[in-house]
């Protein structure tokens, strides 16, 4: 995760601000990746003092042990209105160790607006030395009227070739082509879909009911997974492989998979409906069964 953020031009620019003594007092960090948010704000505030995650500080700092940065909320916890007011009390106390300090607020997302509102005078006119650094996965729940007073960095979605290199780096897995293509560029989203097991269960459902190119095969794999746990998954992973498949009879003249050119895109089509349908409840094997049974039959 540190290659991708480090490697990103919001990182970047942060690092031209310190760098030239102009750092913000405020700065908002848009990234959409619930799972890392946190960790790639401490990436951030290792850059803020001047610290590599090889020095003492720098320790503290990724173990959120460094006196001068507070991280808000705790971990696991939700942010509260004391919350708001502990940060505002805090900033008029002097740094201990340096000559800065820093409040990181991750989720911000998520702060009510009681919340947000109770800092607005700290964001605007800090204590001298005090800079926040907020980052939120979302920014419509943010006030107008604090995105006014914060700089906005934007970590953009990832590539899946630059999510696959991250998840390689973590570990081989036979799965990690797959998430990185299904993730929509989110890494903590490949985590996820790797690390609970009933990814691998969702690949291989899509594997067989994607090669089912004539009624038996069809009706036995609508029978099989009737009751998929997973049905909104399955039906995701089964899309990309659909999709897939048309770019490569796009881009090869002589590819033939095992469904025709005609019963995938009509699979395509289909799937975009499957998606609304389960949205209001339909009986997914029913669903399922008429879904595979056509794909069969153009596919004749």
């Amino acid at each position: 995760m540190e290659q991708l953020v480090c490697g990103t031009a919001a990182y970047k620019i942060f690092c031209g601000d310190k760098q030239s003594g102009r750092l913000s007092h405020a700065y908002m960090l848009y990234f959409a990746d619930e799972r890392n948010l946190r960790s790639a704000l401490k990436l951030f505030a290792l850059k803020f003092f001047g610290e590599s995650r090889d020095t003492r500080s720098g320790r503290l700092i990724l173990s959120e042990g460094l006196p001068d940065l507070k991280i808000y909320p705790q971990p696991d916890k939700k942010l509260t209105a004391a919350d708001a007011a502990a940060i505002v009390g805090d900033a008029a106390l002097k740094p201990l160790e340096y000559d800065k300090k820093l409040y990181i607020i991750s989720d911000f997302n998520n702060a009510s607006p009681v919340f947000q509102n109770k800092l607005l005078k700290v964001l605007e006119e800090p204590p001298e030395g005090v800079h926040f650094l907020l980052g939120a996965t979302s920014l419509s729940p943010v006030l107008d009227t604090v995105k006014s007073r914060v700089k906005t960095l934007e970590i953009p979605l990832f590539t899946p070739d630059k999510i696959f290199a991250a998840l390689e780096r973590q570990g081989s897995n036979a799965l990690n082509g797959a998430a990185a293509e299904a993730c929509g560029g989110i890494l903590g989203t490949a985590q996820n879909m790797i690390s609970g097991g009933w990814y691998a269960e969702v690949v291989a459902a899509a594997e067989e009911i994607c090669a089912a190119g004539d009624s038996g095969k069809a009706v036995s794999a609508a029978a099989k997974y009737a009751d998929f746990k997973y049905k909104k998954e399955l039906l995701s992973e089964m899309q990309r492989r659909y999709f897939g498949e048309l770019k490569k009879y796009a881009s090869d003249g002589e590819y033939k998979g095992a469904l025709s050119q005609g019963a995938v895109s009509f699979a395509v089509r289909q799937l975009n409906g499957a998606f609304a349908d389960i949205k209001f409840n339909a009986n997914f094997s029913s669903l399922l069964y008429d879904f595979l049974l056509r794909v069969a039959a153009i596919n004749k």
